[in-house]
């Protein structure tokens, strides 16, 4: 194990981290506030990163596949720390080291749970920097790294590897890592700016469309109101929401390759986005026939469907109180947020691609209980799904459910409620943010124990398990 390398590259990701608190920084500035906070942060963050730097910056080495999964999940850990300084700092939120640590690796990891109980009594600044996790998080600050390492000398494929969702991981942009990874940013960057021009459109003020943008598009949740996108109470705002989290929760190459080629025929032709548009029609269907004969009189259509989209695709985003609906609403909505967004996307959940592919192998199964020496293959895009991807599958499917139980005992046997344990587990390790019982509305009310429990099942929900899993084994550390 190269450490030197590791401790190379975490300094930079350091270094990175610090230069985007320069952004709430000068907004303090802007908006004529103590800047005390963020100034204090960036130094901290800066010479952390100097400090881990430097010592280490002669290291040319190749990065390895072990190097690699230890160093993403090392970068979720420090920034998850490091993203906690400016919360602890701040004389007014005056959040405990749990509290600040739970808010940060939220913000990191997109899922939006929050453990402040008054948004909006935040200063600006603040606000911002909490949207800023969420963007940051979203598309994964280390595919960023990915384009300024080559640079350096540092090779970073086997990153690519461990950051990158999909189950079936040959679809890079193009044969460069440092070109993949800008395509990426770029396609996130276009999405973000066209987002916050929708919102400022439909009637936010310019602070509030860029906030939502980043999380928005990021499928973060974080909001700037403490009724998130319930505050404006406009269904043209909730409808632009509703599209951007789609777009959001899509493949991001699907965008690439529209860019590229101009043509929407990627969209149509993708197994797996045609698979997430049948899952939200499913869900709706259900939802309206569940509606018959007035049950569900008293909401609104337009909530109904935003809080389908917003939960299967994990964003979090919410616009009325979903907690009095009746229980097979809450529990259809919650359980879409186990299928999730699509592979290649910044959302959470098991991801669509691996429920397709393991219902595809469910039915290979039954059908050669019919016809035992039938030929039967899984294909994705009209290419067959070797074998080892499927047990892959699998497993990973069973490791996640295993962990989803594990975590929710955990925390009723720390002194919570069936529903508070259950649906914080999902809710964290699906990256998805709101919960119910004592946690409704905000996680304060949770003991330190739970919270610090939460704060790793967001991270791995992030890892999407493997990668966690795989660092906690006696052969990573042993070969």
């Amino acid at each position: 194990m190269n450490y030197y390398q590791i401790l190379k590259i975490t300094g930079i990701i350091l270094l990175i981290f610090s230069f985007f608190l320069l952004i709430p920084l000068m907004a303090s500035i802007y908006y004529a506030i103590s800047a005390d906070n963020f100034l204090q942060s960036f130094l901290i963050v800066f010479f952390s990163g100097l400090i881990t730097y430097f010592p280490n910056k002669k290291e040319k080495s190749q990065i390895k596949i072990k190097e690699g999964f230890l160093i993403v999940a090392i970068f979720w850990f420090v920034l998850s720390i490091f993203g906690s300084v400016p919360f602890i700092l701040d004389k007014q939120l005056n959040l405990s080291f749990i509290d600040a640590i739970f808010e940060s690796t939220s913000g990191w990891t997109t899922t939006g749970a929050t453990v402040i109980t008054n948004i909006e009594e935040l200063s600006r600044p603040l606000l911002l920097y909490r949207q800023l996790l969420q963007w940051l998080g979203g598309i994964g600050i280390v595919v960023l790294v990915l384009a300024i390492l080559p640079i350096l000398g540092v090779g970073g494929m086997y990153l690519y590897k461990a950051e990158t969702s999909s189950p079936i991981k040959d679809n890079k942009l193009s044969p460069r890592i440092k070109e993949t990874a800008k395509s990426l940013w770029g396609v996130y960057l276009i999405l973000t700016i066209v987002c916050m021009i929708f919102y400022k459109l439909a009637g936010m003020n310019y602070f509030d469309a860029i906030g939502h943008s980043f999380s928005t598009v990021s499928i973060g949740g974080f909001s700037t109101h403490n009724e998130s996108i319930g505050y404006y109470s406009s269904d043209y705002i909730k409808i632009i929401c509703m599209v951007f989290m789609f777009l959001s929760a899509l493949n991001f190459v699907l965008h690439f390759l529209f860019y590229k080629t101009k043509s929407f025929n990627n969209y149509f032709s993708n197994s797996e986005a045609k698979t997430f548009l049948v899952i939200i029609m499913g869900l709706l269907t259900l939802v309206f026939l569940f509606s018959i004969g007035g049950r569900l009189s008293s909401i609104n259509n337009i909530d109904l469907i935003f809080h389908v989209m917003s939960f299967v695709t994990t964003s979090g985003f919410t616009v009325s109180e979903y907690n009095i609906w009746p229980t097979f609403i809450i529990t259809l909505i919650f359980l879409s947020s186990f299928i999730g967004a699509c592979a290649g996307s910044a959302g959470g959940g098991m991801k669509v691609i691996r429920i397709t592919i393991a219902l595809k192998s469910i039915k290979k199964q039954l059908l050669k209980v019919i016809h035992p020496k039938a030929q039967i293959s899984i294909k994705v895009n009209d290419k067959k799904v070797e074998d080892v991807t499927i047990e892959t599958i699998l497993s990973f499917i069973i490791l996640y459910i295993v962990i989803f139980f594990i975590s929710s005992l955990l925390i009723m046997m720390s002194g919570h409620d069936l529903i508070t344990s259950f649906s914080t587990t999902a809710a964290c390790i699906n990256n998805l943010g709101p919960a119910l019982g004592e946690a409704y509305g905000n996680y304060a009310a949770l003991n330190d124990f739970s919270k610090s429990l939460l704060s790793l099942m967001m991270i791995i929900g992030r890892l999407e398990i493997y990668t966690f899993i795989i660092l906690i084994t006696k052969y990573f550390w042993k070969y």
